[in-house]
């Protein structure tokens, strides 16, 4: 099969001198939900045209997961192919002052493309911590940071948008003085300005223009790149994660308030990506993958309120182990190349790195991404999927493992924001949770105690995963 996947690189290859090696842009959007795009909610409340134009040209995956219910431990695995939990963080995410997440010398799939000849750039929400030490002092080079695992250039902010210090960073500085500081900000839901946390401000910095400044600053990368150098592009949006801050051309575009007008500008934005790229002659020979890093932050009170399932059916939402904390959408354009339609192939955000290096026929190597297991072969041959198993983690750090149509959680709660986070075993009770997810996608009944072999047995093959410091064969 490895063969028949050659060949039919090596014909499309063909076709597109002297450009051989596909580009690929990553559009990571922030706290995006499986069920706000038309394309997987049909009764989504948010017009989102262009990510359902874009799903309707693309391999839809409807099985994808982010490898944690929240933010950082996922851009690490996106960008290592390895869980973030084999490293030092267990558990939550970073702040704004954090030193680097990324060990020293690990490779990256941004290294890895640029050591085969690509440009690589990052424009948007590092949030994977920035120097050495116990706290970041931007008054000195941001090294280590973006640059020092692969990205020849950067441009963004150093954390969430609700995150202090609030100022641009460009390559290992900062674009403009902090000048002062500003103070915390409510909720939406509270009637706030939008939350933020008090802290540092950067000189001409307001939260409501990092958006539109994220897509000139990606829109000017694209509009430079040729097809004589291949180009990697990852575009780790600011949005929808709190603040909800939608221009003023997006209010009231949707019917779910400030979440959903702000799901409007990223779908605006997304489609000013593809058209930047059509108007470049760059359309044809760039791999676009858009996904989120986790589910929504969508309460109970903001369903009720709008009549919006910003997660679909799934239970739970952001930072839970249930599946509305890591079932996200995944859209992976590649026009003439990867045959639009959808996919019900298990896979992980850790597996873009493989699936990247494969499209372009560059080997990974027996080191590093330790958990991406590549899709290319699946994306261009439509053969099945390799990845026969995933681990899930939460917030907090509770494991969950899906094999098949089983998925086993190693404790009880969500693991995460919704209540109970965790419970604690009583006495002749389940001491864990366990969800036949094609009998009962929405795990509502645990089998823990009518099915304890299966429970048991893949509590055992969960360890084993753990235990042996990679996935990848």
């Amino acid at each position: 099969m490895m063969v028949l996947f050659s060949m039919l690189l090596g014909a499309m290859a063909s076709t597109h001198a002297p450009s051989v090696k596909p580009n690929f842009v990553v559009i990571l959007a922030d706290d995006m939900g499986w069920g706000d795009l038309g394309a997987y909610n049909a009764a989504s409340r948010i017009p989102t045209p262009r990510m359902d134009q874009m799903a309707r040209e693309s391999r839809r995956f409807l099985d994808a997961h982010s490898p944690s219910g929240v933010c950082t431990p996922t851009r690490y695995g996106l960008l290592t192919g390895r869980y973030s939990w084999r490293g030092k963080l267990k558990s939550g995410v970073l702040q704004g002052y954090s030193p680097a997440l990324i060990e020293p010398g690990r490779s990256t799939l941004a290294s890895h493309l640029k050591a085969n000849g690509y440009s690589t750039c990052c424009v948007g929400k590092w949030h994977l911590g920035l120097q050495d030490g116990e706290k970041t002092d931007f008054a000195k080079p941001l090294t280590p940071g973006p640059l020092d695992v692969g990205f020849d250039r950067y441009f963004g902010i150093s954390a969430s948008l609700d995150m202090p210090p609030y100022v641009f960073l460009e390559n290992r500085g900062l674009k403009t003085p902090l000048a002062g500081t500003i103070g915390a900000s409510k909720m939406r839901r509270e009637g706030g300005g939008g939350f933020w946390r008090a802290g540092a401000l950067g000189e001409g910095f307001t939260h409501e223009g990092v958006l539109p400044e994220l897509q000139k600053q990606a829109i000017g990368y694209l509009s430079a790149q040729t097809r004589e150098q291949p180009f990697f592009l990852y575009f780790p949006m600011t949005g929808p994660h709190t603040p909800w801050m939608p221009t003023p051309e997006f209010r009231g575009k949707s019917q779910a308030g400030w979440y959903g007008d702000f799901v409007c500008q990223v779908d605006s934005l997304v489609g000013s990506v593809l058209d930047t790229l059509k108007a470049r002659g760059l359309d044809d020979n760039t791999v676009v993958i858009l996904t989120s890093d986790n589910g929504a932050h969508w309460l109970a009170k903001d369903i009720a309120q709008f009549g919006h399932l910003s997660n679909a059916s799934w239970r739970g939402q952001k930072a839970d182990i249930h599946e509305g904390g890591h079932r996200i959408p995944l859209l992976v354009r590649w026009p003439g190349k990867v045959a639009p339609g959808t996919s019900d192939a298990l896979f992980c955000l850790t597996d873009i790195a493989a699936t990247c290096s494969e499209l372009a026929g560059i080997p990974l190597g027996p080191d590093g991404f330790e958990d991406s297991i590549g899709a290319g072969e699946h994306l261009v041959a439509q053969i099945p999927g390799k990845r026969t198993s995933i681990m899930h983690h939460s917030s907090q750090g509770m494991f969950g493992y899906r094999r098949g149509a089983w998925k086993v959680v190693e404790g009880l709660g969500s693991g995460g924001f919704t209540a109970p986070a965790r419970e604690i075993p009583t006495a002749g009770n389940p001491t864990g949770q366990l969800y036949h997810l094609r009998e009962d996608p929405f795990e509502t009944r645990n089998r823990w105690a009518s099915d304890p072999g299966t429970a048991r047995g893949m509590l055992a093959e969960l360890d084993a995963l753990r235990k042996a410091g990679r996935s990848r064969p």
